[in-house]
């Protein structure tokens, strides 16, 4: 009698076993079915590509503003320089206007 008895608690030992493979196979493809509804109702792949292509088009932009910037520091550079003859031509012209008064006078 100890060996039916044995028999049958393993027998059921066994069927539990395989009931609770069974519900955790069942729990882990609901999950994973969930996962991707809920991957596709979010739309992540659209809004993911959506980013990549305005990180890549800022890329350009930002390629753009640094030549601008090189561009304007040059046109600053020439504008100086073009400042300080302006500057040295006043000066020559506001001492060669003094001589000329010396001159008349």
């Amino acid at each position: 009698m100890a060996s039916a008895s044995s028999t049958s608690a393993k027998s059921l030992f066994a069927d539990s076993k395989a009931r609770l493979s069974d519900r955790v196979q069942n729990n882990v493809n609901n999950i994973a079915s969930l996962a991707r509804q809920i991957q596709r109702g979010s739309k992540t792949n659209e809004i993911i590509m959506t980013s990549a292509r305005n990180f890549a088009a800022q890329e350009q932009t930002i390629a753009n503003t640094d030549s601008n910037l090189k561009r304007t520091q040059q046109l600053m550079d020439r504008m100086s320089y073009d400042h300080l003859s302006v500057v040295k031509s006043a000066d020559a012209i506001t001492e060669a206007t003094r001589h000329t008064a010396a001159f008349q006078r």
